[in-house]
């Protein structure tokens, strides 16, 4: 009982976020600092929890989130309904056991109904991809039309790639305006204003190290065979650094610090160089422009050895503005970015959530297809789900009710938002689904009335469809599972008693 209320305290955090008239939710730290938003994962990382079953869901959701991307509002209110009405069966009288083996069946036959009612896209061409993006993005047309833009770019066979996400390529900047490229960002400047701001068809090296001799401890320093290994190595360095200019290379990204020597030489010689380059943007670097990362010892090479590790970039350029470097047309793997504008710096930070949001329902729908939105698909796989009772036998088809009643929580929910009656609602939904023989028909938040939602154009991805219920089924007979709570001894504590103790050998 204890954990279920917990469960159910978690998601009525996120629950007032879902559908189109989802409000926002406030959150504030110790030390007065405010977070605004409805995405549903930032209220669940940014929340403060201590119930062990609240961290439970709260876990599962940022796994859904770190899956697909999006959909962990509908997995938390999911799970929420799962574990409130298994509880009510329990007290009821049905066994736990019981009631577990009919959430499984339910959650078996609810799956199959999403995978067997999917839709398939028709190129990435297909209108249907911005949909997604609008609604997953929060309605915000201009960053829909930007991610359905960036999905072209790429093209079918990296958005298919398990190892690309689409949501790394979003970047969110003030006073930026809203566009895609084919190239990558480093949210860098150059290292020195004397080095050139803009470069055309160069040779670029990636150093996944510091540019900096190799260092000598102070007090090999203090004796003469120290010393001289010191200048021995300060020449080899100023030795290495001449190979590259004389290579031709003109923009080197550094993962650490840059030696006086190099950086003045290196500017002299007009070649950018931007140091202490994020890990992230270090790597998209290399892989656009076809390069190979080095360690500084790697620099000792020859030249023929060293040219395997170029990369080459059609433009590099530095925008003062914004703060950051482009390299555009690199001759390794295609990669777009999507740079987000916002007005303040308040709300960069969520207008990048939105366009991430965006992004990975977007890539989700290339990979697996689509359903109706709007809570009308949850309402058609419950049917799906009691036609099952007939397979069940005993006191588990209660356990397949649970299953029915929670796929009515997201419409219920998503009516509630809108400020209409949500029992009233769904009924009427979920009669005009059987009269018609449609899966697609739900409310319209604006006007209260049934509508058509692959008409109106709400759609999500069916992965995040199929991975929430997932994810709310795990969670959800996780917790129910649990019959007792026993606090642990600490046994750090218990390890430091013994020890003075002197009976544990460590």
């Amino acid at each position: 009982m204890t954990n279920a209320t917990a469960i159910q305290a978690i998601a009525g955090a996120v629950e007032g976020t879902i559908g189109p008239k989802g409000l926002d939710t406030m959150l504030v730290d110790r030390f007065g600092d405010v977070t605004i938003t409805n995405a549903g994962v930032t209220i669940l990382e940014k929340m403060e929890v201590n119930h062990p079953a609240a961290r439970m869901l709260i876990n599962t959701a940022k796994a859904q989130q770190e899956e697909i991307g999006d959909g962990t509002t509908t997995a938390t209110i999911l799970a929420g309904a799962l574990v409130a009405e298994g509880v009510n069966q329990v007290v009821r009288g049905v066994p736990v056991a019981r009631v577990i083996e009919g959430l499984r069946v339910g959650l078996r036959a609810a799956l199959a109904s999403f995978e067997q009612r999917s839709r398939p896209l028709q190129g990435l061409a297909d209108p249907v991809l911005r949909q997604i993006a609008f609604v997953a993005g929060r309605e915000h047309a201009d960053i829909a039309d930007l991610v359905a833009r960036a999905v072209r770019l790429i093209g079918p066979e990296k958005m298919q790639d398990k190892a690309f996400k689409l949501s790394e390529t979003i970047v969110a900047q003030e006073g930026a305006v809203n566009e895609v490229f084919l190239g990558v960002t480093i949210d860098k400047q150059r290292l020195n204003k004397q080095m050139p701001k803009e470069l055309t068809n160069v040779r670029l090296l990636v150093i996944d190290d510091a540019l900096e001799p190799e260092a000598i401890e102070e007090e090999a320093l203090g004796t003469e065979a120290g010393f001289a290994r010191y200048l021995e190595l300060q020449r080899e360095f100023k030795a290495n650094i001449a190979k590259l200019i004389a290579m031709g290379i003109k923009v080197i990204l550094v993962d650490r610090g840059v030696h006086d020597l190099a950086e003045e030489m290196l500017t002299d010689a007009d070649v950018m160089v931007v140091s202490r380059v994020a890990a992230r943007e270090l790597r998209r670097a290399a892989e656009h422009c076809g390069a190979r990362t080095i360690k500084r010892t790697g620099l000792a090479k020859s030249e023929s050895e060293l040219a395997c590790y170029l990369g080459s970039a059609e433009q590099i350029t530095e925008d003062e503005q914004l703060g950051q470097i482009r390299l555009l047309g690199g001759a390794g793997k295609p990669m777009a970015t999507v740079l987000v504008g916002a007005a303040t710096s308040e709300v960069v930070g969520e207008r990048q959530r939105i366009a991430k949001d965006a992004a990975s329902a977007v890539q989700a729908a290339t990979r697996g297809g689509y359903l109706p939105g709007g809570g009308s698909i949850e309402l058609a796989a419950a049917r799906d789900v009691e036609r099952a009772r007939e397979k069940v036998k005993g006191m588990a088809v209660y356990g397949l009710d649970v299953v029915s009643i929670a796929l009515r929580k997201p419409l219920a929910q998503i009516v509630a938002n809108a400020g209409f009656n949500p029992l009233e609602k769904v009924e009427d939904v979920i009669a005009a689904q059987v009269e018609r023989a449609s899966d697609s028909l739900a409310i319209n938040c604006d006007s209260g009335e049934l509508a058509d939602m692959l008409e109106l154009g709400v759609v999500d991805p069916t992965l995040v469809k199929v991975h929430a219920l997932k994810a709310a089924g795990e969670i959800a007979e996780a917790i129910l599972r649990i019959d007792t709570i026993i606090k642990k001894q600490d046994e750090q504590g218990t390890h430091a008693e013994a020890r003075q103790a002197g009976n544990i050998d460590f």
